[in-house]
């Protein structure tokens, strides 16, 4: 049913054409038929119509059945017939639809077309074309032109096939200059899209980055107050309800930065207000009852809230890593250094490997966990960098980052 559907536009040009052509050379009596046999003209007029309607769908075709035509038309000396007038549906669909091949073709079969109509075909026959059309005043100035009827029938030729050929050639460009805005458009609503998929991943994985740091920073600080509590004696009841209080303290701390966190990235608030000191994450490792021991070299600077932001947070995964992994009761050196730029290092003495060929000094890579990872990522979106290693002799690891200092 659709193939009906989209044949039938072009199947009613075709039937019309083929309706006129036949009116044309077997319902009209004029003398200008006489000498040709009226089937072969009527054969003549079924082969122009058939063209007329695969001009659209297949303009190749068409295109060699009109040579065919005219080329069988100049061997046998058949009558020019008006309808061949319907050649100019060929050459617009040709234009308007064939491929590069077929257009280039279309485009060279009109001047061949117009030298074949000078040199074969008799200006009795050309004269007797334009009388039937009702040209008369034509016909008596071409006659006054004696042997320069040919410019007049060249003429008339390239215009009856080169109009809507170009017609149709313009309709093509119009086309595809659509097609292409269409697409332009298409393919900038993609990157649009991809960039907001892009902008959305980050989002996913900075909220995670900074779950991560809150969470598992409280988390190891409330865990070594609550190691360190068992170790109380039952009467020292002050520490105790001392070290119930960091823990409280931690856990509330916690709770605001998470709220934080969350109401930053879905747009519900500003920016986060939360604490950037970093000697309060010193004073809150403290607390927990791990022994830190923090050195300040250099003038301090202000920084501005996205570097502080960073150097808080590295700062505060670095301190996690340490409570974590590091060996209980050796402390952790934290030196902070302001030579041009801030240079946080961390070490925390770890226990022993039982490789007797672990060498001194290993890089450790930081694409391994979330923690190295983030930390990573940190520092390279405002210019800095990590560098994660750990000792043998003595038993160390130090995390190292640098953070390019900016006025504000």
């Amino acid at each position: 049913m659709t193939g009906w559907r989209t044949w039938a536009p072009d199947a009613a040009v075709g039937l019309a054409v083929l309706i006129v052509g036949l009116y044309e050379v077997l319902g009209v009596d004029h003398p200008y038929y006489v000498d040709d046999p009226r089937p072969a003209l009527a054969l003549l007029v079924v082969g122009i119509a058939t063209a007329a309607a695969l001009a659209r769908w297949l303009p190749a075709l068409a295109l060699g059945l009109v040579w065919a035509i005219c080329v069988l038309q100049v061997m046998t000396g058949t009558q020019l017939l008006m309808i061949e007038l319907a050649i100019g549906i060929v050459a617009f669909g040709t234009a308007r639809w064939g491929s590069a091949a077929t257009v280039v073709a279309s485009a060279f079969s009109i001047p061949v077309a117009a030298v074949i109509t000078v040199l074969w075909i008799d200006p009795s026959v050309f004269y007797s074309a334009l009388a039937t059309a009702g040209f008369e005043s034509l016909v008596q100035q071409t006659a006054r032109w004696s042997d320069r009827w040919q410019v007049t029938a060249a003429v008339l030729g390239m215009s009856v096939l080169g109009v809507p050929w170009l017609a149709g050639l313009a309709l093509r460009f119009s086309t595809r200059a659509q097609q292409s805005r269409a697409s332009q458009v298409v393919a900038e609503a993609e990157r649009d899209q991809a960039e907001e998929i892009a902008r959305l991943r980050d989002e996913q994985a900075k909220l995670a980055r900074d779950v991560h740091d809150v969470v598992g920073h409280s988390l190891a600080v409330i865990l070594a107050q609550a190691e360190s509590a068992q170790y109380r004696k039952d009467a020292d009841t002050e520490v105790l309800k001392q070290t119930m209080d960091n823990i409280a303290t931690t856990a509330r701390s916690s709770l605001d930065d998470i709220r934080q966190v969350l109401a930053s990235t879905s747009g519900a608030a500003g920016p986060r207000t939360g604490s950037t000191d970093l000697d309060s994450l010193v004073a809150g490792v403290r607390a927990s009852g791990h022994e830190v021991r923090s050195t300040e070299f250099g003038t301090p600077q202000p920084l501005p809230p996205e570097l502080a932001t960073v150097a808080f947070r590295v700062l505060q995964e670095m301190l996690t890593n340490a409570l974590k992994h590091g060996r209980r009761g050796e402390p952790v050196q934290v030196e902070r250094h302001w030579e041009g730029e801030l240079r946080i290092e961390v070490q925390n003495v770890v226990e022993q490997g039982t490789e007797e060929t672990q060498p001194l000094v290993v890089a450790v890579p930081t694409t391994g966990g979330q923690g190295l990872e983030g930390m990573r990522r940190r520092l390279e979106s405002v210019g800095g960098r990590l560098d994660v290693r750990r000792r043998s002799d003595p038993p160390t690891f130090t995390a190292t980052a640098w953070l390019p200092v900016r006025s504000r």
